[in-house]
């Protein structure tokens, strides 16, 4: 849990990042642990099937136990696995993130999944801008975003934050966003 003296952008002692939205929203991001494997799965079953297929690019009804183990076990250097706690709601997740650099790390690409009862309260803009500070402190020169055409709500919000979108050469149906980080 947290405590009502953090600071917004600060790291807790749980190694928890603490964020506000532009809405008043406090939310925690923190590094995926293996022990999160049972509320990560949780979390997966309250986004909407939509939701999965703008995340995976693919047709899923449930994240498998071997889709969440690779969420989890990542380098934590080259691709990262976040989750997005609610200090509020007993610190249950409202959203995960990746972030998966190329081998030279200047390209990474990230990907987001929220609740849908949770949108709209700005956790996508604030956390999307957290994890372009975070890749540009690690040396990210680009920070690309392939999303389906459908997803409209994601699209928007990463051209409002400076991404540029281009097709997808061979399918139609993707779009990849792409942002030049400082």
């Amino acid at each position: 849990m947290s405590s009502a003296n953090e600071q917004p952008g600060k790291i807790d002692e749980a190694g928890t990042v603490q964020l506000v939205t532009r809405t008043g929203f406090k939310f925690g991001v923190r590094a995926v642990a293996a022990a999160d494997e049972p509320a990560l799965a949780d979390f997966f079953r309250q986004v909407t099937p939509d939701d999965l297929r703008f995340r995976f690019l693919s047709a899923v009804r449930e994240v498998s136990h071997a889709r969440l183990e690779e969420m989890i076990n990542v380098d934590q250097e080259r691709t990262e696995s976040f989750i997005v706690t609610a200090p509020d709601e007993g610190d249950a997740i409202v959203a995960a993130a990746m972030l998966a650099a190329d081998p030279a790390g200047e390209r990474a690409e990230v990907a987001i999944s929220m609740r849908a009862d949770h949108k709209g309260l700005g956790i996508g803009w604030t956390l999307l801008d957290h994890l372009a500070k975070h890749a540009e402190a690690k040396g990210v020169r680009v920070l690309e975003s392939v999303e389906s055409r459908a997803n409209r709500a994601a699209i928007s919000l990463e051209r409002e934050m400076g991404f540029i979108a281009e097709p997808v050469e061979g399918d139609s149906t993707l779009v990849v966003l792409r942002r030049q980080l400082d």
